[in-house]
């Protein structure tokens, strides 16, 4: 069987798609990634991965959008997939209508948290709606990492319950174990981090829907009161990312934090990092199923995040971590304020969501998952080969 996993840039595919491409090709099936060119390409090529090269703009520009339905047409023509698994809104969206136009007899598309969000606009979370309801008339299969959005998926109409599965998210549990990173003191020492210091990490791009302005302006106005506030930040604004960047209010942030405030930019040693935080925050608008929360998890990290899909279904609010609502600089203080005045707490949270973790976001089950899924279905279409 070849299939073909599309999605917008290459850095999807470099952390979020291999461990479903590894599961792909373990059974035998042919993938061939598509997305655009980038930073991460020629290291996964180099790595034996087949992607082919196809510009995909993230700034929903009507012309853009035609010239990369033209090039996925010419692909898809030419390589003949018996599967299209799309990921990313812009990319799942014109290549579910290019795969309609070329014949492609099945389609996948996997929803990583939709666009649209309680906090839009009514006016403009309509327009995305009617979008996802006109991918999914191309669409066979829609996998949601949350319940949720599964829910929403079917009282918006994007699909028939039929056809919609909710997958769930995960991580290498072996890889953020614990027992694999090095001495919490010797990475802390690298990084210039005093042993004594209550870090509050965050992971992630650097725009204002992770919700880093209300972020920064909470541990900046805990600064004065907790001399042993430190805080962490790894991730930056992606050159594809559309979303305004959080460039001044960092600066007025390291005004005020100065050397306690520690940014790393893009960083693969996530494990190492996620060790010497004593709480993992992420305050986003929206989210599909955060990874970078399952895998704080994972490592035994409390975690501070916002009241959106995704997040408040991975975090049990008083038993792994906080629940706060978004777009509060106050909440975040407060909620910081708790874990500073309660270490014993902190850490006890973050023992249960470990457990929690092990228990439901096992990233071998979720990939499995969908592969049995995506088999039965073809299956029953009569497309596999004997």
């Amino acid at each position: 069987m070849k299939v073909c996993q599309l999605c917008s840039v290459d850095f999807t595919l470099k952390y979020f798609l291999l461990p479903l491409i590894d599961g792909m090709e373990s059974r035998g099936w042919e993938v061939i990634s598509v997305c655009s060119s980038g930073l991460y390409t020629f290291e996964l090529r180099s790595q034996g991965y087949r992607i082919e090269s196809v510009e995909i703009s993230r700034n929903r520009n009507p012309l853009s959008g035609l010239k990369s339905l033209f090039a996925l047409i010419r692909l898809f023509r030419r390589e003949r997939f018996d599967v299209l698994h799309v990921h990313t809104p812009v990319a799942a969206l014109i290549g579910r209508i290019a795969a309609w136009l070329c014949g492609i007899p099945f389609v996948v598309y996997t929803a990583h948290g939709f666009y649209f969000h309680d906090e839009m606009p009514k006016w403009k979370r309509s327009i995305y709606v009617f979008l996802e309801r006109l991918g999914g008339h191309f669409t066979h299969l829609l996998f949601c990492q949350s319940a949720e959005d599964a829910e929403v998926a079917a009282l918006e109409r994007i699909s028939t319950r039929d056809r919609i599965l909710k997958i769930g998210n995960g991580v290498d549990v072996e890889r953020f174990s614990p027992d694999k990173v090095d001495s919490t003191e010797a990475i802390r020492s690298l990084l210039g981090i005093p042993k004594n210091a209550f870090v509050v990490g965050f992971i992630g791009r650097h725009i204002r829907e992770k919700g880093l302005v209300e972020f920064l302006a909470a541990v900046t106005s805990l600064a004065d009161r907790f001399p042993d506030l430190w805080i962490l930040l790894v991730g930056e604004r992606l050159a594809s990312d559309h979303e305004r960047g959080v460039e001044l209010e960092l600066a007025a942030a390291r005004d005020v934090l100065g050397d306690r405030l520690v940014s790393l930019g893009m960083r693969d040693d996530i494990p190492s990092l996620l060790s010497v935080m004593d709480l993992f925050c992420l305050p986003s608008w929206r989210e599909g199923m955060p990874r970078t929360i399952i895998e704080a998890m994972v490592i035994g990290k409390p975690v501070l995040a916002t009241d959106i899909r995704g997040s408040r279904e991975e975090v049990v609010q008083e038993e792994t971590g906080l629940i706060v609502p978004v777009r509060s600089s106050e909440a975040i203080s407060k909620a910081i304020e708790r874990f500073l005045l309660n270490l014993d707490w902190g850490r006890l949270l973050g023992e249960a969501g470990r457990k929690r973790a092990l228990r439901v976001y096992d990233e071998r089950q979720v990939v499995a998952l969908q592969l049995d899924k995506i088999e039965e279905e073809i299956s029953l279409r009569g497309l596999m080969s004997s």
